[in-house]
């Protein structure tokens, strides 16, 4: 009897330790999360020309996703909706953000908060442009709220954009390196004491303005807003893809030792395009092709770090953008005059702002070594989706109602996938529905002005069969009016629901 018992003891106290250990061995999670990059950026999905071997490495390792959207054709709401889980346009402040206060309510619940209460260590680094604050902000002491009232416990971020002001890095909530004898002051709406912009002083320029960016002049680049003081603070615009890499790697050493989620929040190839001389010429397509071939350098480096580290096996990667790719965004950068071949929508129309699917669907992986195995996936999936995935990943028992639980889907390619997705370009929505996406009238120009995207406006229904037409150049409401009638109807009960 007391041999028995002895062995029950013993099978108890192992199985007690294997959970424990199990539990201790939660998966890093690491989202890396492009600005601007398209469907065609990427050589793993064979759509463009440009090389990306580092990003194609994981992609080819992992879970390809070809039918993966953000929620938005713009920055700021993608941002809002992978974090909440939650649809951007179901909330009015959930656009733009340039100097705005924080449009994440600071009692709702986050991707990040759900880590934290799940033991994790939380960090972001690189952009953030979500807001910071409450009405107008001062730099000159802590700003709050921001993401650490989000749940990261560490955040290391540049406010908005690479192409607005404030040019400053912010750590925790203050800003870094800033010299308290020389604050830091700024403006959107007028300039401090005449001082030079890109519209009054081009000749100071080294990267000349096409629409929009030429107010304060940083680094011979002119910026959307005005600023002064706060010189010692002023980030190195060709050093920024290194600055961030080294903060991100130094944190995944620092924090090996516990389970971590990291939001590696990438600016390029976003606007100003501004490669580190040792990829100046790399691409043969001018910046904007450079800083893709320097950001595919730094998904490398982040690589080995984990290689090095020996964290592969316990984490999880998730790499995409917040929106579809654009040439000219406000620079003469040669963008467009350099692009030769390369197609950064590949087979897709729009873009960056649009309604067309390229506005929305980009590169999209997932990638865990020893438990994702290769395999292309064509199924729908969405960043709101990553939210409620990750939560049952982790074994947490958050959900919202927007985010679906794909992480079958994530971690194997297979599995449920959405039937529908609302998709959102300023403010306007339309619907993506299994093979078929229904876009609503919009007034507005066809295509804009400025960056020469077409933007899905129409003063008439528009409806695509994907499956036949993925380059959406047919428009079927008249040949299809059933299947038209049916997806009006999901339309208005998904917006409305």
């Amino acid at each position: 009897m007391i041999k028995n018992n002895l062995i029950v003891f013993i099978v108890f106290v192992i199985c007690f330790f294997s959970a424990c250990n199990t539990d201790s061995k939660q998966p890093n999670v690491i989202i890396i999360y492009a600005d601007d990059l398209g469907f065609g950026d990427v050589s793993a999905y064979n759509q463009g020309t440009l090389n990306t071997p580092n990003i194609d490495r994981i992609a080819n390792e992992g879970i390809k996703f070809t039918n993966g959207h953000s929620s938005s054709a713009t920055c700021s709401p993608s941002r809002y909706a992978l974090l909440t889980g939650t649809y951007p346009w179901r909330n009015k402040k959930a656009k733009i953000s340039t100097g705005a206060s924080l449009i994440i309510d600071t009692n709702q619940i986050t991707v990040p908060k759900m880590f934290k209460q799940m033991n994790y260590k939380t960090a972001i680094v690189g952009k953030w442009h979500l807001g910071l604050g409450y009405g107008k902000i001062d730099y000159n002491s802590k700003i709050s709220p921001g993401p650490n009232e989000l749940g990261f416990d560490y955040s290391y971020i540049m406010p908005d954009t690479q192409d607005r002001v404030p040019t400053v890095y912010i750590e925790d909530g203050y800003v870094k390196n800033l010299d308290k004898e020389d604050p830091l002051f700024v403006n959107f709406k007028n300039n401090f004491d005449n001082q030079p912009t890109g519209k009054s002083n081009p000749e100071l320029l080294t990267t000349k303005w096409h629409h929009g960016h030429f107010n304060t002049i940083v680094n011979g680049i002119s910026r959307i807003g005005f600023m002064k003081g706060g010189k010692k603070a002023y980030w190195s615009d060709i050093d920024m893809a290194d600055h961030f890499l080294n903060i991100t790697k130094s944190y995944i050493i620092k924090n090996k030792e516990n389970p971590f989620f990291l939001f590696y929040s990438m600016q390029q190839p976003h606007v100003p395009r501004t490669p580190h001389p040792r990829f100046v010429g790399t691409s043969g397509m001018g910046p904007r092709g450079d800083v893709i071939i320097e950001a595919d350098w730094c998904i490398g480096e982040l690589y080995k770090t984990l290689e090095q580290e020996d964290l592969l096996e316990n984490t999880l990667i998730i790499i995409s953008s917040d929106n579809g790719p654009v040439l000219n965004d406000g620079y003469y950068d040669e963008a467009v005059e350099k692009l030769g071949d390369h197609t950064p929508t590949g087979v897709l129309r729009g873009g960056k702002y649009s309604l067309f699917e390229a506005g929305t669907r980009v590169p999209f992986i997932s990638y865990w070594k020893g438990v994702t195995k290769p395999k292309i996936s064509n199924k729908l999936i969405s960043q709101i989706d990553i939210f409620s995935s990750l939560s049952s990943i982790i074994n947490s028992n958050l959900h919202t109602k927007d985010s679906k639980d794909l992480s079958q889907l994530l971690l194997t390619g297979a599995g449920v996938e959405r039937d529908k997705l609302i998709l959102e370009a300023f403010g306007k929505t339309a619907l993506k529905y299994r093979d078929w996406v229904l876009i609503p009238p919009y007034k507005g120009s066809p295509v804009s002005k400025y960056t020469n995207v077409e933007l899905g406006n129409s003063d008439n229904y528009q409806l695509y069969n994907l499956k036949d037409d993925p380059g959406q150049r047919i428009n079927l409401v008249n040949q299809e009016k059933e299947k038209f009638l049916e997806l009006k109807e999901i339309y208005s009960e998904s917006i409305n629901n």
